[in-house]
């Protein structure tokens, strides 16, 4: 094997960059990226074009890949996800945004001359996705929390129940992660007697735990979900953004064509798909399993409830949707925003309280957060 080797100046240019990422992972509590994972086992596998070609069901004439761990970590969410159980499908995507992508790609194809409606909490790769298949769309009005104002959707389907109805499904919007309520949705489409519909449920960062919260939201297929997409980076982590997309296999048939180049199905998106990143969710799950799932979504939640509690007492107003773990609060000084690197939105900020939160970084940010108030 050929030994790549660096000129001085650009070795140190890389490990000053080792450097700059190790110090800006330590501090960020702006975005859902967990950190807390530990990988190495998987280090051998760098050394291999591992490449999920084609539909992760069906065998490739390239063998250099992930397959089977693919598999594994479809039908586990799948599973979570109460999809029907002789008819479900997906794969392993390089994020939310490509999933969201899928969904209403299968949408379309489906129904293409469907309306598509989103809030206008939807993160912005939906409006890309719309762009980039040709779709019309309607924005939603949102309530104070960020979920969905469901009487300004059924006033809006009204005015176009002539057409099938596409619905882009929040499951925790990106500055608040307020859940759209999926079977609310559902019941306002038969009320409707739109017949033709199909729903989309973007979860992803709240998604990936839903499923263990009590009372469960109404996100998955059981509620009415005709697909979901989730980020693996987010509540799970990883070191390559990655995600899944979990589909009726019913309507994947409508799109799916055979390559005879490649000897398998295209199913996906994209044609070549890296093989790296199943391996770790793959990792992930079986190290974690439901049970070390369900562990996480607990720390998180507590931590975020502490963090709600530790702002408040202080006079900051901080709050949180019920079983979310993002806490939102007024703009604090860019100095702060900078350091822990949060994202900020119409005069408001926030951290999410990913697995690897602990409390004493919370009380950290929170004596920062109080310095700025007194210095004011």
């Amino acid at each position: 094997m050929k030994e790549y080797r660096l000129p001085a100046a650009d070795a140190t240019q890389l490990n000053d960059l080792l450097t700059q990422v190790q110090t800006c992972t330590k501090d960020f509590l702006g975005y859902p990226v967990s950190k807390d994972f530990d990988y190495s086992p998987l280090l051998p596998f760098l050394q291999y074009p591992l490449n999920n070609l084609g539909d992760p069901f069906v065998s490739s004439t390239y063998t250099v890949g992930s397959r089977e761990m693919e598999k594994f970590v479809v039908e586990f969410f799948a599973r979570l996800f109460r999809a029907p159980a002789d008819d479900w499908w997906g794969y392993v995507t390089n994020g939310g945004s490509e999933g969201n992508l899928y969904g209403l790609y299968l949408a379309r194809e489906l129904y293409p001359k469907g309306m598509v409606y989103y809030s206008e909490a939807t993160h912005y790769s939906v409006q890309k996705n719309l762009h980039l298949l040709n779709m019309p769309g309607i924005i939603i009005r949102t309530l104070p929390n960020g979920e969905i104002d469901y009487e300004d959707l059924a006033d809006t389907m009204r005015m176009n129940r002539h057409l099938p109805a596409i619905m882009l499904a929040n499951i925790g919007t990106t500055m608040t992660e307020a859940r759209d309520d999926v079977g609310r949705i559902k019941g306002i489409l038969k009320d409707l007697a739109i017949r033709h519909h199909y729903i989309h449920a973007d979860g992803a960062l709240s998604g990936s735990y839903s499923a263990f919260l009590d009372p469960r939201p109404a996100f998955d297929f059981a509620d009415g979900a005709d697909s979901i997409a989730i980020s693996g980076h987010k509540f799970i982590g990883s070191p390559i953004p990655c995600g899944v997309v979990v589909a009726k296999k019913s309507n994947r048939d409508r799109i799916a064509r055979s390559v005879a180049y490649i000897g398998s199905m295209d199913t996906t998106i994209t044609g070549s798909r890296n093989g790296h990143s199943p391996l770790f969710l793959w990792y992930a799950l079986k190290s974690l399993g439901l049970a070390g799932l369900k562990e996480r979504a607990r720390h998180s939640l507590s931590i975020a409830a502490y963090a709600v509690a530790r702002l408040n007492e202080n006079g900051i107003p901080a709050w949180r949707n019920p079983n979310s773990i993002t806490v939102v609060f007024p703009d604090p000084a860019g100095s702060i925003r900078r350091k822990w690197q949060l994202a900020s939105e119409s005069g408001w900020s926030h951290i999410i309280c990913m697995p690897n939160v602990s409390k004493e970084q919370i009380d950290e940010f929170v004596a920062m957060m109080v310095a700025e108030e007194m210095a004011v």
